[in-house]
């Protein structure tokens, strides 16, 4: 079948319809789709000058046309660096530099400064996605880039990579699972008795500070809230000695266009707001995403971006509650470990021999690193979710 190809740089050029028509093909054929792949997301990260060419995240979508019909499609940047990834490949980039090699710039399918896996081949069916799989190898051997890279695909999308010759690398995330508990005390009860009487006192912590927590749906959220919110994301960013990637237009942005899937967690003393988190939410999952401080209260980060967050799924019977990026920290408090996927493929025959040997040893590594997790469930012996 004949398909009309296109490389666009703004979202704009594909439309909210089409796009939105795309994702629910992957909806009906239940595929992994969630916020973050949707055009609000998406178009407010560009539109707002978060991930573009100026912030060395060039939008190179790809799109397939059927007529008038969005077939399939792929989130694809133009890397210059390799900042707002979570797969780390700073020292293939250093590797290439001392061969006198350039390492940018590179590839990314990914959704930028999101760690969250998902759909990245969109397609309507498996004969446009295989055509789509095709457009994006033609791309990465026409353009001057040293490698292309598909970050957080689901398994069964990787394994389709795989076969298409691309490199398999693996990590680990934590996410927390609801069996359907009733409150909080219910889900603390399933815990090992330490892990129990320290979150216990971290939350008590919090309390006899004075701390006072609010939480505000997206559709509720006034114009003060975030403004309050990205103060304390970028006051958190500073004390880091960084510069946040999102900006207070990107979160108005999605604040008036998909505040259905948005809570702000705001934290206040003495009347005075002094801390908020942000996490994205569907019916059966949530995010975790941002959080900042304008002051330092013992344990406050962990009763804004994980026990508030928490309790609100707990509330609200969704099922799973991805917490981010690494941490092991996150186990002590009822996440368990969940392998992710990337796909990588480089131009430079000697270095994609090299990097594969790399991702051999590194994957043994990672399943060893997954059955020692395994091995120190927080939870009590029969319990665990």
């Amino acid at each position: 079948m004949n398909y009309r190809t296109a490389i666009v740089s703004t979202l704009a050029e594909i439309g909210e319809a089409a796009w939105s028509e795309l994702l629910a093909s992957q909806a009906e054929a239940k595929a992994e789709v969630n916020p973050f792949l949707s055009y609000a997301f998406l178009h407010a990260l560009h539109e707002s000058g978060c991930a573009s060419a100026d912030t060395g995240w060039q939008p190179n979508y790809l799109a397939l046309w059927q007529g008038e019909t969005l077939a399939a499609a792929l989130p694809l940047y133009l890397k210059q660096h390799s900042y707002g990834e979570y797969v780390f490949d700073w020292a293939w980039a250093d590797a290439y530099q001392q061969h006198g090699l350039e390492y940018y710039p590179k590839l990314l399918s990914a959704i930028p400064f999101t760690p969250v896996s998902g759909t990245r081949l969109l397609a309507r069916n498996g004969q446009a996605r295989a055509a789509l799989l095709a457009f994006l190898q033609a791309q990465q051997q026409a353009a001057e880039v040293s490698s292309c890279h598909i970050l957080f695909p689901p398994e069964s999308e990787a394994r389709q990579l795989a076969e298409a010759g691309y490199l398999m690398r693996s990590g680990v995330q934590f996410h927390w699972l609801n069996p359907g508990y009733t409150d909080f005390e219910q889900f603390l009860a399933t815990l090992e008795h330490k892990k129990r009487k320290n979150i216990r006192a971290e939350r008590r912590k919090v309390q006899e500070a004075g701390v006072v927590m609010r939480q505000v749906r997206g559709v509720e959220a006034t114009d003060a809230d975030w403004k309050l919110f990205h103060r304390c994301y970028s006051n958190t960013y500073a004390e880091h000695r960084s510069s946040p990637y999102l900006s207070l237009d990107f979160f108005r942005r999605i604040g008036a266009t998909m505040p259905q899937n948005i809570l702000l967690v705001i934290a206040e003393r003495e009347g005075r707001a002094i801390a908020a988190s942000l996490v994205i939410h569907t019916d059966d999952t949530l995010y975790g995403r941002y959080w900042g401080a304008l002051e330092h209260v013992p344990c406050l980060h962990f009763e804004t971006a994980y026990y508030q967050p928490l309790e609100f799924c707990i509330a609200n019977g969704i099922a799973t509650f991805e917490g981010g990026a690494q941490g092991e920290h996150k186990m002590a408090r009822g996440f368990l470990p969940q392998k992710t996927w990337s796909a990588h493929w480089l131009a430079h025959p000697a270095f994609a021999d090299a990097v594969q040997r790399f991702l051999e040893r590194e994957r043994g590594g990672i399943d060893a690193y997954l059955d020692e997790l395994n091995e120190h469930s927080p939870f009590r012996a029969a319990t665990a979710p």
